[in-house]
């Protein structure tokens, strides 16, 4: 029957339902119970079990339904292996090609270390050819103290081949390092012998240092260089650019102990030596002046004394010196000041030699000539101050220009001045290069100090007039004399003869200061103070010699000047009729006021000058 079928067919729908829930229960009520989860009591109240809790349940994310997940499992899983490879592209390009240059060099760094291949320094010889200096190979020792086996044997090796301090040493050879020096510039022979040794984690790196033929000959104008062979003071530094050549280098691969990887990378570059350079100077001039300043600074007790010799018609310089000296293999019992060229460096007060400068103003105006005749005062008021000659005569005296210089008359210098007249005065100590520095090639140069002329007070004017009241470098002085020397020319005072095989031109420098025949006869004076006045302490036995004393009282820091306390000085120029050689004496710090304590120098000096050169005597 139809009808009875579907009831029977509800109704077995229905049972085959209450049969698997009434299961499902018991199940979930028996589990409760096993685990301890039932109701109070421990009997099952026949409660259907509470759903979880939102947020609490847990995703199978092996066995959900990934149709029916708010984020597909499947897209989360290829989102972080799409990201991973985004990732690893991007390091990739980075490593690869962004910053290639980069990463290798900072590989390269920890595994290949650069030694420096150093540049022979160029030689500088003298004007003859001899070598004044030049560069040599030695070592310098440095030690691995990972490759170390007996820091005993290694330390005793060290402190007995290079003299080194025991405790620093041990120090060094027991660092957690790779590298440490040991000392540095030493003697090839020296190095080799400590190599025959083989004593592992000591090692070599070549290098290069300083010799000195003719010991610290020059050494002033030579200067010297520090332990990276870089020029810090006189020519050395001047000429650092042509000298220093460009340092090559050597790569090669090391291990993570520092040792060196048999067939691993290997790169060198080498170095490009430095230029030669030939010096105006003459080592024999040179060894000349040196010996006869030591003797005139020890003799007048002077504090410090410069020589220059130069010849006045080219400017080339033959000899330069001050004392005290010092030698550059012993840098460390060196004073500072010792490796000063002072007729570079220093300034001073010229004091009387600067006379023949002002007389060569006057005769170039045609304000008055040799023979011109002036009523001298035995004293004369120059701005508070009473000025007097050094013989202290208390009478007035007429004397012609000649006899003003003969007898170096402050007084009558005075009188000079005042026919010059300021702003003419002011003119000719430009023309004369006076305040501004010479060009010569060397360091640290002074221009002193020299006022301008709308700085002039009442003294100034009188004062500079026999040199005092104005301070110079004895270079400015010696250009301006050798003017003198030179018909009127000024040249530019050098060092530098020439680089490369080739002379150095030097006449972009010249410079007109007075006439022929106003130079010619200040000459004829000069000449007269030698023959017959206070420079007849420079006189040359066979030759006709141009000169002039200078006493110069020392300033005071408190202002005027100190007692007994003076620059002595003589400069003059021979034969006086084709000069070939100018020399400047300067004694600073002597106690007595006369110039004549530089005259024996000079005297000495341009003789073994003038024999050098080879210049006939012209008396």
């Amino acid at each position: 029957m139809p009808s009875g079928s579907g009831r029977d067919g509800r109704a077995g729908r229905s049972s085959r339902v209450d049969r698997t829930g009434s299961a499902r229960a018991r199940g979930a009520s028996s589990r409760r119970q096993r685990e301890g989860q039932g109701g109070a009591g421990g009997s099952g109240s026949g409660r259907p079990p509470r759903p979880p809790r939102a947020g609490g349940s847990q995703v199978d994310l092996l066995h959900s339904d990934l149709d029916r997940e708010r984020i597909p499992r499947r897209n989360f899983v290829m989102g972080l292996f799409g990201f991973g490879v985004a990732w690893g592209v991007s390091k990739l390009v980075d490593y690869q090609i962004v910053n290639v240059d980069e990463y290798r060099r900072r590989a390269d760094e920890r595994r290949a270390i650069p030694q420096t291949l150093f540049a022979k320094r160029g030689t500088i010889y003298d004007r003859n050819g001899n070598v004044i200096t030049s560069s040599v190979e030695c070592q310098n020792v440095y030690v691995n103290p990972q490759l170390i086996e007996d820091e005993d044997e290694a330390v005793a090796a060290l402190v007995e081949l290079l003299g080194v301090d025991e405790e620093t040493c041990r120090e060094k050879v027991g660092r957690d390092t790779t590298f440490a020096y040991i000392k540095r510039q030493v003697d090839q022979e020296i190095a080799d012998a400590l190599a025959e040794r083989n004593i592992k984690g000591i090692e070599y790196e070549q290098t290069m240092k300083r010799i000195y033929p003719y010991g610290n000959l020059a050494s002033q104008v030579i200067g010297v260089v520090n332990i990276d062979n870089e020029g810090v003071s006189g020519l050395e530094s001047y000429y650092e650019d042509k000298l220093q050549g460009v340092n090559g280098s050597l790569v090669r691969e090391r291990a993570r102990d520092g040792s060196y990887i048999a067939g691993g990378a290997y790169e060198r570059v080498p170095a490009q030596d430095g230029e030669d350079l030939v010096l105006t100077l003459d080592v024999n001039i040179q060894s000349a002046a040196e010996k006869a300043l030591a003797e005139a600074v020890e003799s007048s007790g002077a504090n410090y004394g410069s020589i220059l010799v130069m010849d006045p018609q080219t400017g080339e310089i033959f000899a330069a010196c001050s004392n005290p000296t010092y030698d550059q293999t012993d840098l460390a019992n060196t004073a500072a000041a010792d490796m000063n060229l002072r007729a570079v460096t220093d300034a001073y007060e010229p004091g009387s030699v600067f006379k023949a400068l002002v007389t060569g103003m006057g005769i170039d105006m045609g304000t008055f000539t040799t023979e011109s005749t002036f009523d001298v005062p035995a004293r004369v008021k120059v701005g508070d101050d009473w000025v007097t000659d050094v013989d202290e005569r208390d009478y007035g005296m007429t004397m012609t220009v000649r006899e003003i210089m003969r007898r170096s008359s402050n007084t009558g210098m005075v009188l000079l001045g005042e026919q010059i007249g300021a702003d003419a005065f002011a003119e000719y100590l430009d023309t004369y290069g006076i305040g501004h520095k010479s060009g010569i090639d060397f360091p640290g140069e002074s221009t002193g100090i020299v006022r301008e002329r709308s700085e002039y007070d009442g003294s100034t004017l009188g004062s500079m007039s026999f040199g005092q009241g104005i301070a110079v470098s004895p270079i400015e002085v010696a250009r301006a004399v050798a003017s003198i020397a030179s018909g009127g020319v000024a040249h530019t005072p050098h060092f530098l003869k020439s680089h490369h095989g080739e002379e150095v031109d030097w006449s972009d420098g010249d410079t007109e200061t007075i006439s022929a025949e106003a130079a010619e006869a200040v000459t004829s004076m000069m000449v007269t103070v030698v023959d017959e006045g206070t420079g007849s302490g420079g006189q040359v036995a066979g030759y006709d010699v141009a000169g002039k004393t200078g006493t110069a009282e020392r300033a005071s820091e408190e202002g005027g000047y100190q007692e007994n306390n003076f620059m002595a000085s003589f400069m003059g120029f021979a034969p006086a009729s084709d000069p070939k050689a100018l020399v400047y004496v300067t004694l600073d710090g002597t106690a007595g006021s006369g110039g004549g304590q530089a005259a024996p120098p000079f005297a000495a000096v341009m003789a073994q000058t003038l024999s050098i050169l080879g210049v006939d005597p012209t008396r």
